[in-house]
This record gives structure tokens, sequence and C-alpha cells, in this order.
């Protein structure tokens, strides 16, 4: 078997492919292992005749032609359950850093910009006993839920299906619409998959309605909110700050956003540690792996 990739990906990854050929040429590869940050488009695809099976890394694959692989009868496998726990940890990360001001507070301490030591200057705000409204309460939701329970918080989420009694149990969630949640959430976590259907699930609307002390935090996908939308809430106060991982244009990120004391950013890297992405390309493994000796029951594949 021969397998290309649109990205180096760390070798200990791939150590039970060593008797294939890998880094074939594009005109060769039956595999191709992708990755979120390259599209995969028509174009690419037609350059790969003998292409069967793309195995992405990431549960994310918007970055990916569905219609021209489904068309090929070309096979797409993703790795949704290595990514749950470091994009839950940065989520969570991310949260306590925006409520607690750390990164505004380590500029302001370097830059000589800091109020000076004192019992009532250099407030923040504590998770404990504030409600996060999370939506997607898929894997990467329930990982956040529980780091968050353990932090004293309540829980609020929508999901496109309720969740059995006994998981909302588990993390004490109550399972609301939408608009209740917005209306009711210190924090607003986005952990559901990108489709069309929630392109710019979060916008001018969206944001009219959460609490003008409330924090948006987005480690999906940038889609779903409305960058310029989102920009002004910040600046007019209509919310109170916003945590993110991922952005609208990226890699191009607002100007506006990069100015803001009332926002914490990080470069795209909710998967981003050393053990995720060796446990990720272990899971692009066992993808190609399994399809090679025919148990599909054991791959991860996405549905045409």
């Amino acid at each position: 078997m021969q397998i290309a990739f649109t990205t180096p990906l760390p070798a200990e990854g791939f150590g039970r492919l060593k008797g294939y050929r890998l880094n074939a040429p594009l005109s060769e590869a039956e595999v191709l292992v992708s990755t979120f940050d390259k599209p995969v488009d028509a174009g690419l695809i037609a350059q790969m005749p003998r292409l069967r099976l793309i195995a992405n890394l990431g549960a994310g694959y918007n970055n990916i032609d569905l219609d021209a692989c489904k068309t090929r009868g070309i096979t797409v496998t993703n790795t949704p359950d290595t990514v749950t726990e470091p994009t839950a940890e940065l989520a969570f990360g991310l949260m306590l850093c925006l409520a607690r001001r750390v990164s505004e507070f380590d500029r302001r301490l370097r830059n000589g910009s800091c109020e000076p030591m004192g019992v009532m200057n250099n407030l923040s705000h504590s998770l404990y006993g504030k409600t996060l409204g999370i939506i997607g309460m898929g894997r990467i939701g329930q990982a956040l839920a529980r780091r968050a329970v353990a932090s004293g918080m309540k829980i609020l989420y929508h999901n496109r299906h309720r969740l059995p009694e006994e998981t909302e149990k588990r993390y004490d969630a109550r399972y609301v619409m939408p608009a209740e949640l917005l209306r009711k959430a210190d924090f607003v976590s986005l952990n559901l998959p990108y489709s069309h259907e929630v392109h710019h699930f979060i916008g001018s609307k969206e944001l009219q309605e959460m609490k003008s002390t409330a924090y948006l935090i987005n480690t999906a996908r940038g889609a779903h909110v409305c960058e310029d939308d989102l920009v002004r809430a910040l600046k007019s106060g209509q919310i109170a700050g916003a945590a993110l991982d991922v952005y609208e244009f990226e890699p191009e990120i607002s100007n506006e956003l990069l100015k803001m004391d009332n926002v914490v950013l990080s470069p795209h890297t909710g998967t981003g540690t050393w053990e995720g992405r060796i446990a990720m390309c272990e899971n692009v493994a066992d993808n190609i792996l399994a399809w090679a000796d025919g148990e599909t029951e054991k791959m991860n594949i996405v549905k045409l």
C-alpha cells in the first residue's frame, strides 16, 4: 500500500505502518493522510487516480470535499476519540484564563501598565457557582462538563438530540433550547461539529440574548461565530469577553480582536499536545490498517 501525507507528522505515531510505502507521490497513493489545516478539494483528489481512502487527522473533516469523495467512492475516516481530552482541557483553560484575567495581567505586568497590588485592585471573576452553557454535548462537551462540575459550576446544555437521563445525572446537566441557554449562562462554550446548518450559529441576535456579564468560548470551528458581530459585541460591552481557539477567516485573525484585553486567543491548538498528536496519528494508523484488512467495524468512517 502506498500512503501520501498532506502534512509532516510524528513518525512514532505510524510505527505499525512500516511495511507500507509512506510519503508516496500523490499520483501513486491509495491512501491520503490529511490534516484539518490542509484542504482536500476536488482538484487535489483529481490528482490522485488511485486514491481509495482519506484518513483525516482530527475529529472535524470540513477540510475535505465529501461530495467529490462520494462521487469517486473514496472512504473517509476521522479520529474523534483522541481529540476529546486535550480539546476539553484547552476549553476549560481558556475559560479560567478569561475569567481570572490571567493573560491580561501577564501582559500588563510585563509592560508596566498593571494596577498596583492591593485588596480592591486587579479583581476578576470566579468559575465557582457560575453556570456553563455547553452547545454540543458530545464527547468534548461532556469532558468539559466533567471539569466544570469539579470546579463547582452548574451545567446547561443544548444538543441535536437530548442525552440519556443517566448521562444528564452524571453532570447534573439540564437540557434547554439555545435561546434559554444564552439568556442564563455565565459562560457559553461552543463544542458542536461544523456543518452549513450551524454556520454563524452565534451572530448579532444570539449575542444580544447573552448576559452583559457573560463570556463566549469557542474551541470548535471559527465559522460557528460571525466574527464581525462578535467584535462589535465585545467593543460595545454587549458581552464581557471571549476566548477563542478558532477563527472565521483563519489563519487570519481580526486586528480588533488582537487589541482587546477582554479576549484570550489561542492559535487553533485544541488538540495540540505532543501526547495528543501521537495518539491521533496512532488512531489514523488504526483506521488505515482496519481498512486494509476489510474490518470496517473498527474504523471511524465519516458518513458521506
